[in-house]
């Protein structure tokens, strides 16, 4: 897809949870009524950052979920050592599989493959952030070439605040 723009229909998608699950975006968003979805694509399981990161977001989940704020989570990596870091830490937003890719192309989340300039872990996807209102649309992302610089969950709280009060002031 390409570089897509704010205000533009987020692309559709349909993963499996670690917990086996269906999710299909379009579904996801019909579902949620006023809700917005926020879609993370971290790295893996075996990246030090993006554990640390995840413990953030599942300790600053209670605020997402009273702000009408969706989590969800996306990577490129082994269903089953997802499923035990899953188990292991008690994340209960969801965990999405992206096996094939599909995600990452359609979000064109940058891909680390074996044409890097630099080796990191193997193939993978770097980090990826993407807030998507109730109706489909784009309100803010951030994509990442490596994983350094993403944005701290307390300060995604901010650019939600931002976004909304704006978006409140222009409806006015």
């Amino acid at each position: 897809m390409g570089q897509f723009k704010l205000n533009q229909m987020a692309p559709d998608f349909t993963l499996k949870s670690t917990a086996g699950e269906q999710y299909n975006f379009s579904k996801m968003i019909e579902e949620s009524g006023e809700d917005w979805q926020l879609i993370v694509f971290f790295r893996g399981s075996w990246c030090p950052a993006c554990m640390k990161e995840l413990k953030e977001f599942e300790e600053e989940k209670k605020y997402f979920d009273s702000q009408q704020i969706r989590l969800t989570t996306v990577t490129y990596d082994d269903r089953e050592k997802l499923q035990n870091m899953v188990e292991e830490h008690g994340f209960t937003f969801p965990v999405l599989v992206d096996e094939n890719l599909d995600f990452l192309r359609a979000y064109d989340v940058h891909f680390h493959g074996e044409d890097a300039p630099y080796e990191d872990h193997g193939t993978h996807g770097e980090p990826a952030y993407f807030l998507v209102d109730n109706e489909g649309k784009l309100l803010y992302q951030q994509r990442q070439t490596s994983p350094f610089g993403r944005p701290h969950p307390k300060e995604l709280r901010k650019i939600i605040q931002y976004i909304g009060k704006n978006l409140k002031q222009k409806s006015e």
